[in-house]
């Protein structure tokens, strides 16, 4: 039994918390960390497989060049956490809340993060090609480098962001763009909105 996996047994026994873990390079498989609490954990370099994280509760916590592959974490709450470069593709984040927390240089390509709630957070230099990210609330959220390129955005309200930098290719909206008001955009990314609303726009 690896070492993570002993400590999620110890966290069980302990009233569902997992305090001040340090793991590093774990690879573990169909892990049940449904419902823990992680409280100040380091992950670094470690690899999870169809790992179940649904309803799990992190405050403080780290993710370094960690891979999730096939893992569930919906209804997830994150607060005052860090991912970089990380690649979570696919993971399913459904409903999940994110507070005063930070991502960066990760892949969340495919990824399902519908209905879930960012406040607080920083995004920068993330790939979330072809991911679902409709119907979320955002507040107080920076975007920068980003690439939604595909993203599923319907129903996200995007007022007030700065979306200059980032990738909106093929992007998913209602049929007015009304996501999309009151958010800042360059000039060829108003191009890119002009086709989803069907205006032809001449060189």
């Amino acid at each position: 039994m690896s070492a993570l996996a002993e400590a999620l047994d110890r966290a069980r026994d302990a009233g569902d918390l997992l305090s001040g873990g340090d793991f590093s390079q774990e690879t573990a498989a169909g892990l049940d960390g449904a419902g823990l609490d992680f409280r100040d954990c380091r992950f670094q370099s470690c690899q999870f497989r169809d790992c179940d994280f649904s309803g799990a509760a992190f405050y403080g916590c780290a993710f370094t060049d960690c891979l999730m592959e096939r893992c569930r974490l919906p209804a997830a709450y994150w607060k005052d956490c860090r991912l970089s470069g990380c690649k979570w593709d696919g993971a399913d984040l459904r409903r999940s809340r994110w507070k005063d927390s930070a991502l960066e240089e990760t892949l969340l390509r495919y990824v399902n993060l519908t209905g879930g709630v960012w406040e607080h957070f920083s995004v920068k230099n993330c790939d979330f090609t072809e991911s679902a990210m409709s119907e979320m609330r955002w507040k107080k959220v920076t975007l920068s480098k980003t690439d939604l390129t595909g993203a599923e955005l319907f129903r996200t309200d995007l007022s007030g962001m700065d979306l200059t930098s980032c990738t909106l290719d093929r992007i998913v909206l209602s049929e007015t763009c009304r996501e999309l008001k009151g958010a800042v955009i360059n000039s060829a990314q108003a191009a890119v909105v002009a086709r989803i609303l069907g205006i032809r726009v001449a060189p």
